[in-house]
């Protein structure tokens, strides 16, 4: 299981290395055109990554909705999200 500040550090560290724009990042701040301004394909390669850290899965329509949250939505749909996910490699 994963805090939502667990999720939010994980998430700003891998949006820099995605050479994407953190400053000033945090709990309001948007993932979309308003805040964060990541594209589709940013917000694909972080849910891609969350799927590999922490065994959630997003579905495509779930993708396009994560443009209108926060940094804390996010976050917090994810920790809870993964209370349910398996670990890859676990028994299902």
């Amino acid at each position: 299981m994963a805090t939502a500040e667990e999720v939010i550090t994980f998430t700003i560290k891998s949006l820099e290395e995605m050479n994407l724009e953190t400053e000033g990042a945090g709990l309001e701040t948007m993932l979309g055109p308003s805040g964060l301004d990541l594209d589709s394909l940013a917000v694909a390669e972080i849910a891609a990554r969350l799927e590999d850290s922490y065994g959630v899965t997003f579905s495509e329509d779930e993708l396009v909705e994560l443009a209108i949250m926060t940094l804390g939505e996010f976050a917090g749909m994810v920790a809870q999200r993964t209370l349910h996910a398996q670990p890859e490699g676990a028994p299902g």
